[in-house]
């Protein structure tokens, strides 16, 4: 470490990353973060991934970084990471499936966890949840969409009273309604991503019903409020859950992952040159008694000058909220507030709330638009996905320096795992249709 870095208050251990989500917890400098990354990994595509990822940071001309990547080989990285024990902190991402027993083992070791979402394939991993969400050291997930600033305005309208007013349930709609389109090929960072061929095994990266599904089960709990945190079976009411597949061609998935073949272990998925990949799921369920639904698919291909596609629909007593991202709108997160009493109270209630906001989002405005009222939001308040992660990690870092471990938080993950476990042991085997 240079002279110029102040002494770190932390050091990242990285363990195995196997996805490009790790390496975008250093996508800018942290003064609180030892510059030098301690990394535990096995050599292969998805190590090297990590490391080019990272250095690109530091040679970007805007704000570079300075990172120092400290390579340990192992033919056991974890078990070398927990007796070398160079830091106190091991970021995750890769591998589902035997993630939580590895949060599980590390919190057991002492060691502090912030992993990649989502945690578990099914419910066999359950009892790890529990070990890992029982008491210090800290273990976190990952829950970018809380820093997207469409997300938090949706949850701030949602608990005004006077100008949202109750959830509000309709007769053949759910309260709260989130769905979204993500896909298999696609940029990140200005680069096309390079998926590692397990991503395509449900096994190891589970389906369509854990993976985006727990970031939409946080916003549910979040537009309800926090409070004093979840208890799934008294929380909770599941009511249905479905999955089905999207066709990959051994072109896409070659395109994908560079591999010519599907590798022998995805050969009973595969159908004359293509994978059925059970990657899309439903979730139907009450939440405290408000109904929820949540729907992710995924699609081949990005489409040109575009991204993922997001929907979000809260119904109140007073207005329904309306969160888009996709073609309409120019792949630009947008917000409308539709009044179910379109008078002219509304509107000035609506402009005296954006203006008690200005202190942490300066320049909210609205005007009308055919859903009622757009909520204009500035540039400078618009971040991109990617700077999200880093966002997070200073998150940790807060919990962590104030030596707390908030047990709504902890109650609130094991909540929402629990409810993809659940769901997928209510669904049907096999493939379903949309």
């Amino acid at each position: 470490m240079t002279d110029r870095y102040p002494p770190a208050m932390h050091t990242l251990l990285f363990l195995e990353p196997g996805h490009f989500h790790a390496a975008l917890t250093l996508r800018v400098a942290n003064p609180r973060i030892d510059p030098a990354i301690q990394l535990y990994a096995r050599p292969g595509p998805e190590r090297d991934a990590f490391v080019a990822l990272v250095r690109s940071f530091n040679a970007r001309a805007e704000r570079p970084t300075d990172w120092n990547v400290r390579l340990h080989e192992s033919v056991d990285p974890e078990r070398a990471l927990v007796e070398e024990r160079r830091g106190n902190i091991v970021i995750l991402a890769g591998r589902t499936r035997p993630k939580l027993g590895a949060i599980a083992r590390l919190h057991a070791a002492g060691l502090h966890v912030l992993a990649d979402k989502p945690w578990l394939t099914d419910g066999v991993a359950l009892p790890d949840l529990e070990q890992a969400t029982a008491g210090w050291p800290l273990a976190m997930d990952i829950m970018t969409s809380r820093h997207e600033t469409v997300a938090r305005l949706t949850q701030r309208i949602a608990a005004d009273p006077e100008l949202f007013g109750l959830l509000h349930e309709p007769a053949d709609e759910p309260v709260i309604d989130i769905q979204s389109v993500h896909h298999l090929l696609k940029v990140v960072n200005g680069a096309p991503l390079r998926r590692p061929s397990w991503y395509y095994d449900t096994r190891i990266q589970g389906d369509g019903l854990v993976d985006i599904q727990s970031h939409m089960v946080d916003q549910a709990q979040w537009i309800l409020g926090d409070g004093p945190g979840f208890v799934f079976e008294r929380d909770f009411a599941l009511e249905g859950a479905r999955r089905w597949g999207t066709p990959v061609p051994r072109e896409l998935f070659r395109t994908s992952t560079g591999l010519d073949e599907f590798p022998e272990t995805l050969e009973p998925q595969v159908e004359a040159g293509v994978l059925h990949l059970a990657c899309n799921g439903e979730i139907r369920y009450r939440l405290r008694g408000v109904p929820v639904r949540q729907r992710a698919e995924w699609g081949q291909r990005e489409p040109d000058g575009g991204g993922d596609l997001h929907r979000t629909t809260v119904r109140g007593e007073h207005a329904i909220l309306t969160a888009r991202n996709g073609p309409e709108t120019d792949f630009r997160g947008e917000l409308h507030v539709t009044p179910r009493d379109p008078g002219a109270d509304f509107e000035t209630r609506l402009s005296e709330r954006l203006a008690t906001w200005e202190v942490g989002m300066p320049g909210l405005a609205h005007r009308p638009s055919p859903l009622g009222h757009e909520i204009i939001i500035p540039n400078a308040l618009h971040t991109p996905h990617e700077a999200h992660f880093a966002m997070v990690l200073d998150d940790f870092l807060d919990l962590l320096d104030a030596g707390e471990w908030p047990a709504a938080l902890a109650a609130r993950i094991r909540a929402r795992y629990t409810l993809l476990a659940r769901g997928g042991e209510h669904c049907m085997p096999g493939l379903l249709s949309p």
